[in-house]
């Protein structure tokens, strides 16, 4: 689970890293507005092309992750939910046999 867990962190940290070099690379650029925004346009394009694969992969891996981990919640609340009942059942038998001991 860990090393799900760092692959998805180092994901997450290379999109933030790519993301802020473009803006940086935009910021401090000498060229005009309408030179630059073509630039990022393409830049942009090919990046999505060539990491389309690997953003697909941790987008898949991320909603396993989140699949198995609402299935354990699941599981975990209907447990939680069957002990209240055998507690509730275990006191009402309680209450059963004590109103028995004392008959009216």
């Amino acid at each position: 689970m860990s090393k799900e867990k760092s692959s998805i962190g180092f994901g997450i940290g290379l999109l933030a890293g790519v993301v802020g070099g473009i803006i940086a690379g935009v910021l401090y650029a000498p060229r005009p507005g309408s030179e630059m925004r073509e630039k990022l346009k393409d830049t942009v394009c090919d990046l999505a092309e060539k990491h389309s694969p690997a953003v697909n992969e941790a987008k898949r891996q991320a909603l396993e992750s989140i699949d198995l981990l609402k299935y354990k919640l699941e599981k975990q609340y209907k447990k939680f939910g069957n002990m209240l009942k055998s507690k509730k059942m275990r006191k009402a038998k309680e209450l059963e046999d004590i109103s028995d001991d004392y008959d009216f």
